[in-house]
């Protein structure tokens, strides 16, 4: 858990040497989808009911820790997108470090499905800062269904979150984390306590105001949701309406699926007043991502000027009983 370095050069042998053995990039998922779909399940490491928490610490390697959590909707619409995510590891992480975003970055990934018709609804991985973060990604299971109803449990993730890691960032020195949410769907209406009883395991009573977890998770975390394009809602207005409402300029459309990496890192060093978009996106060049510094900039072009978001209001949320809806 947040020992050692990120190796580039482990990272591109372990590629080479799956695609030499016909060795699936997402093996979990490989092993298990010939199955009958009453026996699909998380990667053990990766069931919320079997985590009391996440943590990002800092440790004699990472001194200063930021815990980056990246959760992707798996659903049909959107399965490409962790595949793209695992073959461009290697630069977000590089481009955070190298080019000095982050000192010591610490990266988790989870999937996201649908609490009503998944089998898998949540999986959360554990931050890492080294070639174990390529590790869990290719453990998470890429269900590919969804509940057809164009709302996933996005809302489901991100209590998760907000109520289940831990992290030296906050508890040490007051600094936010960074949460990116990568969907092209709604939350659900409300967050019902039955999906929590069963797929996290809090004795929750009463179903919950999505928007009181965003705000909740606002305390500690920088959110943003990302719709990229090829998925099937892109084109829906009533998507980003839907975000913008809860996060403000934090919604970000991306135009090109292949630039999400760049677009999480490029993303952070603005909010860490590192970098401007004008040397983001020259940073992308120098690391050869010409193609997607075009579109990272149309997604970015709108931060820091757009209209406030929702979670960005005063809290005083403390616990289920004062986010709980009637």
């Amino acid at each position: 858990m947040g020992h050692g370095k990120w190796d580039d050069n482990a990272y591109a042998a372990a590629k080479t040497f799956r695609a030499a053995k016909g060795i699936a990039d997402f093996g979990y998922t490989a092993s298990i989808k010939g199955n009958p779909a009453s026996s699909w399940k998380a990667a053990p490491s990766l069931d919320p009911l079997n985590v009391a928490y996440r943590e990002c610490r800092d440790s004699p390697d990472h001194a200063d820790s930021t815990p980056i959590a990246v959760l992707f909707d798996v659903t049909g619409s959107m399965g490409a997108v962790p595949r793209i995510m695992q073959g461009k590891l290697g630069k977000l992480h590089g481009l955070l470090q190298r080019k000095g975003y982050l000192a010591d970055p610490q990266l988790m990934f989870g999937g996201i499905g649908d609490a009503d018709s998944d089998r898998v609804p949540l999986q959360v991985g554990q931050f890492e800062s080294d070639n174990r973060m390529d590790e869990q990604l290719r453990d998470i299971f890429l269900e590919g269904n969804g509940g057809g109803q164009k709302s996933e449990s996005y809302e489901l993730a991100a209590y998760f979150v907000a109520r289940h890691v831990v992290t030296d960032a906050w508890q040490k020195r007051g600094r936010k984390g960074y949460l990116f949410i990568i969907g092209d769907e709604l939350n659900k209406p409300r967050l019902e306590a039955r999906h929590i009883r069963r797929i996290i395991g809090d004795d929750v009573k009463q179903d919950i105001d999505p928007v009181s977890v965003y705000r909740e998770l606002a305390r500690k975390w920088n959110v943003y949701f990302i719709l990229p394009n090829q998925s099937s809602y892109f084109n829906d207005d009533s998507i980003g309406e839907h975000w913008r409402a809860i996060l403000g300029q934090n919604f970000l459309k991306l135009d090109d699926p292949g630039a999400v990496c760049e677009l999480i890192a490029a993303t952070i060093g603005m909010e860490e007043q590192v970098v401007d978009l004008d040397q983001a996106l020259v940073d992308l060049a120098e690391i050869g991502s010409v193609a997607e510094s075009k579109a990272v900039g149309k997604a970015l072009v709108a931060v820091g000027s757009g209209k406030r978001a929702v979670v960005a209001a005063p809290l005083g949320i403390d616990g289920p009983d004062d986010v709980a809806l009637s």
